[in-house]
């Protein structure tokens, strides 16, 4: 029946509507999946094809645009430092009392090393001082009039084209602070030399091939990036129309040459960015682009199918190496674990394998723990019936001594327990503790306190102990520290020198009393754990309750009755 029912969940369930589907091979699948996705793929990259071109242009005109646009703003920083500079130099006392001489001689230090120079002018425009020379120098009239006119006018700072310097002999530009009428200096301004903005506009990178000017309201150049063999108060011959609003990105032509430009207009200086690039290498690019990914996506097609090809021929053995590995493990024979490329098989086998090897243990631990149990029988029946004889001897009638048996004999019955649970592998110390006390327990956690490394001990020493523990736990609930509602108890175990050194310490709220000074647990401590064991035992009187110190040989503890036996090892070897 067995092998009907084998036979019967082996065969394959036919599918409702009576057709049978072919399988597939999986090199076959994984060219559908090749094709499936790289079809789709191929369609849209055509399609993208044509709008690459416009993408990637959208996006050298953002890039190019913040570019600018951060050169003008590092501009206007430049420039707004310089007004700072003015209002602080304004506030001077010594400007204030109309000691210029003082505050010629102040200014100067405060300007040193900074590239910039101070102008003071009358209502006039006739300079009172200006830095670049020595105080009391005549100087004449400002050559930027029209600026500070300008700044007297709307009483705001007002920021000048680039004109030539008469005093500086350089082209250079001016920021003008006006000040109060009543105040003997009418203006003053701060002028720098126009090729000191050059590392200012160079501080952003352009994209390559891009040049950059910055030029004032009057289209000229104040300042150039390197490469652009433009200097500066040339005329830029692109952007001319300065008050135009229109697309920020156009065409045009510089030099007989088709350029593409982009600018960003101050708005506190009125100056414009302005940056070129050839058209040509702009779009170059763009069109090497193309090409590129059209070569790549044939390259791409061509790995794909050989790569499905190796991995169809991989799955394949692999698949064929989990089904005879199912066969064996039907079988019950021995598996190894193989080395898959694919991580999913691989786990698979090895859980195979796996599998396997617990089957064969589990079937080894059930023959084992049959032979254990049933010479554990003889022994628990030679147990009983000492337990029987011992518990005759304390009883005064016959339901004490039927309730007293049948507590000892369900001692020894969680004793199995843990035997029959942990099988091969020894019973934790720990857990026979915790269930010999647990129906002695009180309430109160606190009152016991267990101290003790976790050992696994055998099957034997694992009963014997069970009713030791069990007797020492009826003992104190009857007259000893689980009896007195304040009683207390420490146990505790350590291994010294190859035994384990075994503590049983009840303290009492009262002193002790001579009843409470012997009981049953003595023969049954004495006589079972002293001489199955090979332990020795001490029984300690104190004036607040008893003490058993239990000293058992680590070797008649043992857990190694788990190993396997000659009979097993000769099996093993036969079935590899």
């Amino acid at each position: 029946m067995a092998a009907q029912a084998q036979d019967r969940v082996s065969e394959p369930a036919k599918p409702r509507s009576g057709r049978t589907r072919q399988p597939q091979p999986v090199a076959r699948l994984l060219f559908a999946l090749v094709l499936v996705i790289l079809l789709p793929a191929l369609i849209v990259s055509i399609v993208l094809l044509n709008r690459t071109n416009d993408a990637q242009e959208e996006v050298v005109q953002a890039l190019t645009n913040a570019t600018v646009q951060a050169m003008g703003q590092a501009v206007d920083r430049e420039v707004a430092g310089m007004i700072t500079t003015l209002r602080v130099l304004s506030s001077d006392q010594a400007l204030e009392e109309g000691r210029l001489a003082d505050f010629h001689q102040r200014a100067v230090i405060a300007l040193a090393g900074t590239g910039s120079y101070l102008i003071g002018i009358d209502a006039n425009g006739n300079q009172l001082l200006n830095t670049r020379l020595t105080f009391g120098e005549p100087v004449g009239m400002t050559s930027d009039m029209a600026t500070a006119a300008r700044a007297f006018e709307r009483t705001t700072p007002a920021i000048s084209s680039l004109f030539f310097g008469r005093v500086a002999q350089t082209w250079v530009y001016n920021v003008w602070l006006p000040l109060s009428e009543t105040s003997p200096v009418r203006g003053l301004a701060l002028t720098q030399n126009a090729r000191d903005l050059i590392p200012v506009l160079q501080s952003r990178q352009l994209p390559e091939g891009w040049h950059a000017a910055l030029v004032d309201g009057d289209n000229l150049i104040i300042s150039a990036t390197t490469g652009s063999d433009l200097d500066i108060g040339d005329t830029l011959p692109i952007r001319r129309n300065v008050n135009a609003s229109g697309a920020n990105w156009t065409d045009e032509i510089m030099d007989g040459e088709r350029v593409v430009t982009a600018e960003w207009r101050s708005g506190l200086t009125g100056w414009r960015i302005v940056a070129w690039a050839s058209a040509i290498d702009v779009q170059r690019p763009l069109g090497d682009s193309l090409l590129q990914l059209a070569a790549w996506g044939i390259v791409i097609a061509f790995v794909a199918s050989i790569i499905a090809f190796v991995i169809a021929q991989q799955l394949s053995r692999a698949v064929r190496g989990l089904r005879l590995d199912a066969q064996r493990l039907g079988r019950g024979e021995a598996l190894f674990e193989r080395s898959y490329p694919v991580a999913e098989i691989d786990e698979v086998s090895k859980a195979l394998a796996l599998a396997a090897r617990e089957r064969q243990t589990a079937e080894r631990d059930v023959r084992f723990l049959m032979r254990e149990l049933a010479h554990r029988s003889k022994n628990q029946m030679a147990v009983i019936s000492a337990m029987a004889k011992q518990t005759s001897r304390g009883a005064t009638d016959v339901p004490s001594y039927v309730q007293a048996l049948e507590r000892r004999i369900m001692g020894l019955a969680r004793s199995t327990d843990l035997l029959l649970a942990h099988g091969r592998a020894g019973v934790s110390l720990r857990e026979l503790v915790d269930l010999q006390l647990a129906p002695f327990r009180p309430q109160e956690a606190g009152r016991i306190t267990i101290v003790g490394k976790d050992l696994r001990i055998n099957p034997q020493g694992a009963q014997i102990l069970g009713m030791a523990l069990h007797e020492l736990a009826v003992n104190a609930t009857q007259y000893g520290a689980f009896a007195d509602e304040e009683g207390q108890l420490q146990l505790g175990w350590t291994e010294k020198n190859d035994r384990l050194e075994f503590g049983w310490r009840e303290m009492l709220s009262r002193p002790l009393r001579a009843s409470e000074r012997s009981g049953f647990g003595t023969t049954v401590l004495r006589t079972m754990v002293g001489g199955a064991l090979g332990a020795q035992v001490d029984r300690h009187e104190h004036g607040d309750g008893v003490e058993w110190r239990l000293s058992i040989p680590m070797s008649a503890l043992d857990p190694d009755f788990a190993a396997v036996r000659p009979d097993e090892q000769l099996e093993q070897r036969r079935g590899e």
